[in-house]
């Protein structure tokens, strides 16, 4: 165990000082793996902790991205969110819009369900299913869903439009972010990636899989005021998801998790995920609101060198206090996150069949999509909601 840790302090760098923890959680994650399927990561570790922050660069490079990485609970209810389908096709129905455009007016055909309404007794549920599934998911990363009216109207045979009128469809509930659906994705990507025997592409999934995983452990991944942005904390994302790790993971954090296990029902595992860490929201941002107005306001930020420039960040002493008070509460989710995607990964292995890992081989650690991704990142704009 003292040659494991020291590998990995050893090999962990801080080049991409905001991806540390994501590099992090992927690589320790491999050694939650029972040794019967390590010869599919152990080999390539590096490989799954570098790659583990590709997702967090394609938010430079597509629109589509950032919504993966998060989902505001609180913008579909309180406290109680039983009522939100688990599954992405149901959550789509109940949030279809559909209309047309004639010069400048626009009429609305068919319009989302309110979330206080959700639930499958929804009038026309079924024809919104049979909407969703036969047209809406094949166009869903379109510039604009379009479906011809008489086309709709066979779906739904009382909705007034005329005969090729182009309908526009568009739903009201990625833009509040999918992590949770975006999740059941991977996982079946994964599957067919180790059922496939696709060495390549079962690591790149497993990088990215992972990513996910450990986003939607972050308590402020799961709230619209994920940057402190609606109560005067813009920066406590960063503090919280960036800094206290940055400063006593290596060191504080124990991140011995046990052997990873089988998800019997993997869409419950990773709803639970998001609403235990949604559960976290209002001490994360109470403690650091109370924190903040007590400790000395010239002790709360520094000056560090990185990267070859001189940046201001919160002092490590401020960031010890924020952590303290909140009960090491950032270690208690890196040690879910790890453990999480431990699973995830096992999980896939299993249901793929168990494959034998093949014996080692080199790997194109970068190919032209890496180059691309780099120089997207190099833009400095993210497409979509900012991460911070």
């Amino acid at each position: 165990m003292i040659q494991t840790w020291l590998y990995i302090v050893l090999t962990l760098t801080a080049s991409e000082w905001g991806f540390f923890g994501h590099k992090l959680i992927n690589r320790v994650a491999v050694y939650t793996l029972p040794t019967e399927m390590i010869g599919w990561y152990k080999p390539y570790i590096d490989y799954l902790s570098d790659h583990a922050v590709d997702p967090d660069k394609r938010r430079y490079a597509t629109k589509h991205e950032a919504v993966r990485h998060f989902i505001d609970l609180d913008r579909w209810g309180d406290t109680n969110f039983d009522h939100i389908p688990r599954y992405w096709d149901q959550i789509l129905a109940l949030n279809m819009v559909a209309y047309s455009v004639n010069k400048n007016d626009t009429t609305y055909l068919l319009k989302a369900i309110p979330h206080e309404m959700w639930s499958d007794s929804v009038a026309d549920y079924h024809n919104r299913i049979e909407l969703v599934r036969n047209h809406y998911l094949r166009q869903y990363y379109a510039d604009e869903a379009a479906i011809p009216c008489d086309s709709l109207q066979m779906i739904f045979p009382d909705l007034k439009c005329n005969g090729n009128t182009t309908v526009y469809l568009h739903d009201v509930f990625s833009e509040h972010g999918i992590v949770p659906y975006h999740l059941q994705v991977m996982q079946r990507r994964l599957t067919n990636a180790f059922k496939n025997n696709d060495l390549e592409s079962l690591l790149r999934t497993s990088a990215e899989l992972g990513h996910y995983v450990a986003d939607a452990c972050v308590p402020l991944h799961t709230t619209a005021n994920y940057n402190g942005q609606l109560t005067n904390q813009v920066g406590i994302h960063g503090f919280w998801e960036s800094r206290i790790p940055e400063l006593f993971a290596i060191d504080e954090f124990d991140m011995v998790v046990g052997t990873a296990t089988y998800i019997d029902n993997p869409v419950n595992y990773f709803w639970n995920l998001v609403l235990t860490s949604h559960k976290e929201v209002d001490k994360v941002l109470s403690l650091e609101k109370q924190l903040s107005e007590t400790y000395p306001s010239d002790k709360q930020y520094c000056m560090e060198d990185r990267l070859n420039a001189n940046v201001r960040t919160q002092c490590a002493d401020y960031a010890r206090a924020y952590n303290l008070a909140m009960d090491k509460m950032v270690e208690d989710r890196f040690r879910v996150a790890v453990k999480a995607v431990g699973d995830a990964w096992y999980t896939a292995w299993v249901d793929a069949g168990q494959p034998t890992p093949p014996p080692y081989r080199a790997i194109n650690k970068r190919n032209a999509a890496d180059e691309e991704l780099d120089k997207a990142v190099q833009k400095g704009k993210e497409l979509g909601r900012e991460h911070e």
